[in-house]
């Protein structure tokens, strides 16, 4: 089995582009503490969004979905799931909120990992939940034609255990003696934990759960508020292909690991310029209709009321209904479609 020591990568030497990713996000992460004390209010209902979209986009990355309706009551109201889809979605709605709530006394330990992976199915009957996985396991991609390759073999059932405890003790230990950047480390973490693919089913999104943790222990709190899992299932390619670029040589420790970080990276960086761009909205009382405009002005292409929503939290339904109104009326927008497939498009 590869051996784990993170005390390598911290004698590294990393590359410019590296090291101004986490400059710019030490940086937006100082600006979000001065905003969180600013409009707590209106930042609090960011909060609610952030969980609908990370549970929706999670899942919807792993082809687990259910109606915007559904998700809306599955994480809002923790209505009864109705499917298997739906009882999925739920378990991962209940560890996210378990995050949110009690980050600073979860510890990254293997026996947390598995109670987290426990409650993630602990509305189906999954004989394996909260065990590492009991048969090989391989990532590999379907293609049109129907021909399906393997990518890549992680650990065998009987090396995983070891190597999760592994990576586990190493992140504690770089972090806790500060050898090395928490920005660093939490790449490297998730990375080995996908390489080590430790579960039967439910990896993807654990690793993406595990992010959020990480982070927030780490003090780095945008998740909270811009869900990271949208922005990844965006565009999944390119988290699919930095994954890819990375695990070449993993098993013999020979991995370039580079990709994935820059990949996270930015990630994380941009959900903190879209936090700014949403509080420069909220930041001043302004009248309905102000802050609908701003929030379109942020947006290209197609405009939804739900795009709105999300920008301007603080606004009704109605608000926001009336504010699109008017700007159709004075020509800054163009309204098309019908029912729920209406969308705007700005003319200005």
């Amino acid at each position: 089995m590869r051996d784990f020591n993170y005390s390598k990568i911290a004698q590294m030497k990393w590359d410019s582009e590296i090291l101004s990713y986490i400059a710019a996000i030490y940086k937006e992460a100082g600006k979000q503490e001065l905003y969180l004390k600013q409009r707590p209010e209106e930042l609090d209902k960011l909060v609610e969004i952030a969980k609908i979209q990370s549970t929706e986009s999670s899942n919807a990355i792993e082809g687990i979905v259910t109606t915007s309706t559904r998700i809306r009551q599955l994480v809002e109201e923790k209505t009864t799931p109705k499917n298997r889809d739906e009882q999925e979605i739920a378990g991962y709605r209940d560890v996210l909120s378990l995050i949110h709530e009690n980050f600073d006394v979860l510890p990254l330990t293997q026996n947390y990992i598995l109670q987290l992976h426990k409650i993630m199915y602990s509305h189906m009957n999954n004989p394996m939940a909260g065990r590492t996985k009991n048969v090989q396991n391989y990532m590999s991609v379907t293609y049109r034609d129907g021909h399906t390759e393997i990518l890549f073999t992680p650990l065998a059932p009987f090396e995983t255990p070891a190597a999760l405890d592994r990576i586990c003790e190493e992140y504690n230990r770089v972090i806790g003696n500060m050898e090395l950047e928490p920005l660093l480390a939490i790449p490297l973490f998730i990375h080995d934990f996908l390489c080590i693919h430790p579960f039967n089913d439910g990896n993807g999104r654990m690793s993406r759960l595990l992010t959020t943790l990480l982070l927030y222990r780490s003090g780095f709190y945008v998740g909270k508020y811009i869900s990271l899992e949208a922005k990844i299932a965006q565009n999944k390619e390119l988290y699919y292909r930095a994954l890819a670029q990375s695990q070449d040589g993993w098993q013999e420790g020979k991995e370039d690991i580079l990709p994935f970080i820059k990949y996270l990276l930015g990630i994380i960086l941009s959900a903190y310029k879209d936090f700014a761009d949403r509080f420069a909205i909220v930041e001043e009382k302004r009248p309905a209709i102000d802050m609908v405009r701003l929030a379109v002005e942020n947006k290209i292409g197609r405009i939804t009321k739900q795009d709105i929503r999300e920008q301007c939290p603080s606004l009704s339904v109605s608000s926001i209904e009336g504010a699109l109104r008017k700007l159709v009326e004075t020509g800054e927008l163009k309204r098309e479609g019908k029912g729920k497939a209406t969308y705007y498009l700005r003319l200005r």
